[in-house]
């Protein structure tokens, strides 16, 4: 049995595992070199750092309050003995942004910390970018006491017990750490759920304020490490077979490109052009096919293209690959128009039978992939007529934007001068990002909007756009993952005036955590997007906009560390200011008005239908008539 050390030699003994881990080179080379015994004596919250460390997990964003100290005390340990890296930030849902743009850009897993009650909530509500993304990320928070000696502070003032852990397990895994010894099923949990293959997304631990001092008797050799989970497809060809006759009997075939392709671009490639497919992008998976693909149709949807909207409109048999059926991304469930058949290839069941008349290939993408094109023989050669007239529809979408961003200023009611439209400033933006080979962030808005029509990426990773959630703020939190990553890649986050005061803070934790990139502000004084909504569906804007003028290169020069420039009134001047902006050696920020208004070249239209306000009693007609 082991004895309970004094809490001074308890102290010693914590920094005495931390160095050790750090002098071996990792927890599971200290467990094997026998640097550290297999049973130690530890508190929860250490525990809790070794058993995310087994997981490769080191770096933690946090939000002290009283409802994390003990856990603060131990990250500040390990971390002076160069094992771990805490961040701390000023918004719980900026620090929740940051840390789903860490894994989802860099593939790093962190944890987010935070205490009891408003904190918690907040970077609850930042959770869910992660959750509609499927990107894992861990999320601990405080939690009430388990001794019910009467309400904790900040807990939820009702007569219910464990009301955090119910509220998180409605977004994702959650568990509350009543009991120590219960740590390691936890963390079993934990790690499928932030590395699940097909459904990734956070997973919440609930550590009470009176056991995460608690102390616990840890097996080192026994903490879950992260599941190496093999690439599985169906072994029966019949499906297989099956897939490839309905391929080459369709006179017109369409793959929908979901974000669950992101990484999968060489085999979504080769079975395009295997199968004679036009491959329509969602916002999320730009660049699985190069933009200027000959099969690449662009992106299809409520906002969609011409292109895209074509093919889905038209293709009489429909692939879909890791798409969970947005209502954006397939027209609230009337876009495919013509589809008599749909091949699904998704590793979740529910996502791949969300159509009717559905043949499944459930598993990874690529697998799947590799074994249906052994399957194609000469499909692509029946599909020219139809390849032909989608090209054409590309050259028209082509020609349509080209006018857009060949525009020339135009007079904005509220600048009372001439600005650029949004388009034609984005455009400009794009360009230079591909140009510096830099990543962008887009978030939720007009910007967004426009912004994943008018990309042209040649691969996965150069765009992450926040349309699963639509969450305003998280582009420009984003970048703080380039702060916080080993390896950081200059990044830029395109955003409305609306989404960067949602979390203006970024201004000084980049600063902090030396960010080196860029926030540009696209600014129309107003919430275009829905502006341009409310338009379309009653003719008049209400409440989207306010007479409050705000000067946000003086905003952002306030910041000491942060640049600030205006991004002028033409695209030369534009492009100026970012060569300008990109030489700084920090976070600069580039403010460029632009026009609102009823103006056709200030957008670049929208293409498909939306179950949404007075549209729905036609949508809903639609989608009660269509068979799949």
């Amino acid at each position: 049995m082991l004895t309970r050390p004094s809490e001074g030699d308890q102290r010693d003994a914590m920094r005495a595992r931390a160095r050790a881990i750090n002098e071996a080179g990792g927890l599971t080379n200290a467990i094997e070199s026998a640097a550290l015994p297999k049973l130690v004596d530890a508190t929860l919250s250490e525990a809790l750092v070794l058993g995310l460390l087994k997981q490769g997990v080191r770096k933690y964003l946090g939000i002290f309050g009283h409802g994390s100290t003990d856990l603060g005390d131990v990250l500040r340990i390990y971390e002076e003995e160069g094992v771990t890296r805490t961040f701390n930030f000023r918004n719980e849902v900026e620090m929740a942004h940051a840390a789903t743009a860490l894994r989802w850009q860099y593939g790093e897993i962190p944890a987010v910390v935070t205490s009891i009650g408003p904190g918690a909530l907040q970077a609850f509500a930042g959770s869910l970018a992660s959750a509609s993304n499927g990107v894992g990320v861990y999320h601990i928070y405080g939690d009430e006491t388990t001794f019910g000696e009467g309400y904790n502070m900040q807990q939820v003032p009702k007569e219910e017990q464990g009301l955090f852990g119910r509220m998180t397990a409605l977004m994702g895994g959650s568990y509350v750490l009543h009991t120590p010894e219960a740590l390691r099923d936890a963390l079993r949990r934990g790690s499928l759920a932030v590395n699940h293959p097909y459904r990734a997304g956070p997973f919440y631990l609930l550590l009470p304020l009176n056991t995460q001092p608690q102390r616990m008797t840890v097996n080192l050799a026994a903490l879950p490490a992260r599941p190496d989970l093999p690439a599985l497809a169906p072994v029966d060809d019949h499906a297989y077979a099956k897939a490839a006759r309905l391929i080459a009997a369709a006179p017109s075939l369409a793959i929908k490109a979901g974000g669950g392709t992101r990484g999968h671009d060489a085999a979504v490639r080769k079975f395009a052009e295997a199968a004679g497919a036009a491959v329509v992008l969602s916002p999320g998976s730009t660049g699985v096919l190069p933009d200027a693909h000959p099969q690449n149709m662009h992106v299809g949807g409520s906002k969609g293209s011409i292109s895209g909207n074509f093919a889905m409109a038209n293709a009489e048999l429909v692939v879909v690959i890791g798409s969970r059926a947005v209502c954006q991304a397939d027209c609230s469930g009337i876009g495919y128009k013509a589809a008599k058949h749909v091949i699904n290839i998704n590793g979740d069941f529910a996502d791949a039978l969300h159509y009717n008349q559905t043949t499944v290939l459930a598993g990874d993408i690529t697998a799947v992939i590799e074994r249906l094109c052994a399957h194609l023989k000469n499909a692509a050669a029946s599909k020219s007529v139809w390849l032909q007239a989608c090209a054409e529809k590309k050259k028209e979408w082509i020609a349509f934007k080209q006018a857009r961003f060949d525009a020339k200023p135009a007079q904005d009611p509220v600048w009372q001068q001439p600005v650029l439209y949004q388009p034609a400033a984005i455009k400009v933006v794009a360009d230079f990002a591909k140009r510096i080979d830099a990543a962008k962030f887009f978030d939720a808005g007009d910007v967004q909007a426009n912004g994943f029509q008018i990309v042209e990426d040649d691969r996965t990773g150069d765009t992450f756009t926040e349309t699963g959630a639509s969450y305003m703020g998280f582009a420009v939190s984003g970048l703080l993952a380039s702060g916080i990553t080993d390896k950081p890649r200059y990044s830029i986050a395109f955003t409305g005036d609306g989404s960067f005061m949602m979390n203006p803070q970024v201004l000084i934790d980049a600063v902090e955590h030396r960010v080196r990139g860029m926030i540009v502000i696209f600014d129309n004084r107003r919430m275009a997007a829905i502006t341009g909504l409310q338009l379309a569906q009653y003719g008049r804007e209400f409440r989207t906009s306010d007479s409050v003028a705000v000067d946000y290169v003086q905003l952002a020069s306030s910041v000491n560390g942060v640049r600030a420039l205006h991004g002028g009134l033409s695209a030369d001047e534009l492009r100026a200011a970012l060569k300008e902006a990109h030489a700084h050696d920090g976070l600069s920020v580039v403010h460029v008005p632009v026009y609102a208004g009823p103006d056709e070249l200030a957008g670049l239209g929208a293409w498909g239908q939306w179950n949404v306000g007075n549209w729905c009693a036609d949508v809903q007609r639609e989608w009660i008539e269509q068979d799949i």
